[in-house]
């Protein structure tokens, strides 16, 4: 059991490219069977799922770490660790997935080389969220965005190679600046203590104790993560990017860029902006909150007037994702604790829409709302799951979007920061119920006026095996939200401590 303990991490992490590349050798020497290419997939995606479900009850067992010398002399090593931050994050990328390749099973171009990507990106995701280094945090980083690029630029719709581009560049320009930020911290800190290091939680504790960094230093280097994280999450108005990629991505891949990669810039902002720098955090707080709130408003107004389905929801995430970081912000553990809640919240149901979504393109080749209507009559199973996610991404109580909400607004409204913030933001769960339902409304009440609807088949087997574990873990989520808060709020309770007391110390200073 230790010996399981000791490399849990590494298998998480690592078993999806191991997968990946024996795939391509069974390819080699077997032939390239685009059957075999789609169940190895399933079963190494689900085969990671399962070997990350011990960290639920494993994430605060000091014998989990791992940390090894990589490259001595620049002080970089192989540094993985799970806590009450990350732990949720990774059991939902281990587990959107493998429902994705089940989404992608009628994939027909290129499945061998579809698959290999699916697999790598999941090795990158889970990276991001595990490492505790700042050199290998910032390569799974850079990693990532490889297989995500080929999936929208070869997979994706007719304007793939426009929005594969962007959705590179947006990213790297963020990159670049947290390399500089990265490689700043590591020279200052290294100066300072004479202990030059990427370890991202020695360097946290030392910013701390000795206190190195300078106002102006703190400043600079909040600024450069945060654009990185923002430009990822993605805050208004660095959001432009996510409704081309949103729109021409495959369905799976859509579902990826909700579900986890979104995620990755409010992880970021968790995990180095604010105990990093704490006084930075609180200069900008308030901008960014007022970013925060236009987005939500911003994107909720957008996505009521979208003739696209997908492109709605894909301006649902803007607005979803802004009360993410208006939670983080707050400085409170009621709105740290809401926002990582929504975190998966959004992942969870904004991935079901995008599934749902997926659904019916495959059967009508369109996404257009006027091309639908009615179609609970010949889909009742359909529609019925349709609802349940709506509810939930309405934040309906009993189901999982309002606990997530709930707790940011109040950790909002009860903050130092103006009350306003949080009145304004409130009316973006409004103007969410209005857009959902009102499109729902359309596609799948009153007559079937279309006579291509008429005759549409419910959902398969494959289609409920990706549906139903989500509707599942929807009504869960907002039935016994403590299963899951109580596992994060040690984690949060110390970034809550770090960014107010350090933050109070220097204006002292």
């Amino acid at each position: 059991m230790h010996f399981i303990k000791q490399n849990i991490l590494t298998v998480v992490t690592f078993l999806p490219l191991f997968g990946a590349l024996l795939m391509l050798l069974h390819s080699y020497f077997r032939g390239n069977n685009p059957e075999a290419m789609r169940r190895m997939a399933l079963g190494f995606s689900l085969a990671t799922f399962l070997a990350s479900l011990p960290l639920i009850g494993w994430y605060a067992d000091p014998t989990l770490i791992v940390k090894a010398n990589w490259i001595g002399s620049l002080g970089v090593s192989y540094h993985l660790r799970v806590d009450g931050l990350s732990l949720w994050l990774v059991i939902l990328t281990t587990l959107l997935v493998p429902l994705c390749v089940l989404a992608s099973w009628h994939i027909d171009k290129h499945v061998r080389e579809y698959m290999v990507f699916m697999l790598m990106l999941e090795t990158g995701m889970v990276g991001v969220f595990l490492a505790m280094d700042m050199f290998l945090f910032y390569l799974f980083w850079e990693v990532m965005l490889v297989p995500m690029y080929f999936l929208i630029g070869v997979w994706g719709g007719e304007r793939r190679i426009y929005a594969a581009i962007k959705f590179v560049i947006y990213t790297m320009i963020g990159s670049l600046l947290m390399l500089v930020a990265i490689i700043a911290l590591y020279l200052l800190h290294g100066q300072s203590t004479g202990v030059y290091t990427f370890d991202i939680v020695q360097i946290t504790e030392n910013i701390a104790r000795y206190d190195f960094l300078t106002y102006q230093q703190q400043m600079w280097m909040f600024a450069a993560f945060a654009l990185a994280f923002m430009i990822k999450v993605p805050l208004f108005p660095l959001h432009t990017w996510l409704p081309d990629a949103h729109v021409e991505a495959p369905t799976a891949g859509s579902v990826i860029l909700a579900g986890v990669l979104l995620k990755m810039g409010t992880y970021g902002l968790m995990r180095f902006n604010l105990p990093m720098f704490p006084e930075a955090a609180h200069r900008f707080a308030i901008p960014i909150m007022i970013l925060a709130v236009i987005g939500i408003v911003y994107g909720a107004l957008v996505a009521m007037v979208q003739p696209d389905l997908k492109k709605l929801v894909a301006y649902s995430s803007v607005s979803h994702l802004g009360f993410v970081v208006l939670g983080t912000f707050a400085f409170t553990e009621t709105g740290m604790q809401g926002a990582l809640y929504q975190m998966l919240n959004h992942g969870i149901s904004t991935g079901a829409l995008f599934l749902l979504v997926g659904v019916i393109y495959e059967r009508r080749h369109t996404r257009l709302i006027s091309e639908f209507g009615g179609l609970s009559t010949p889909m009742p199973v359909y529609a019925t799951i349709f609802m349940i996610v709506t509810l939930s991404s309405i934040g309906l109580p009993l189901l999982n979007g309002f606990v997530g909400e709930f707790l940011i607004l109040v950790g909002t409204f009860t903050s130092a920061h103006p009350r306003i913030l949080a009145v304004i933001a409130t009316s973006g769960v409004v103007l969410s119920a209005v857009y959902m339902l009102w499109m729902t409304q359309r596609v799948l009440f009153g007559r079937v006026t279309n006579e291509h609807n008429k005759s549409l088949a419910d959902v398969t087997l494959r289609e409920k095996l990706t549906l139903v574990p989500l509707v599942v873990l929807i009504i869960f989520m907002g039935v016994y939200p403590s299963f899951f808060l109580k596992r994060s709020a040690g984690q949060l309770q110390q970034i809550h401590r770090l960014v107010n007391e350090r933050a109070v110390a220097g204006m002292v200073r």
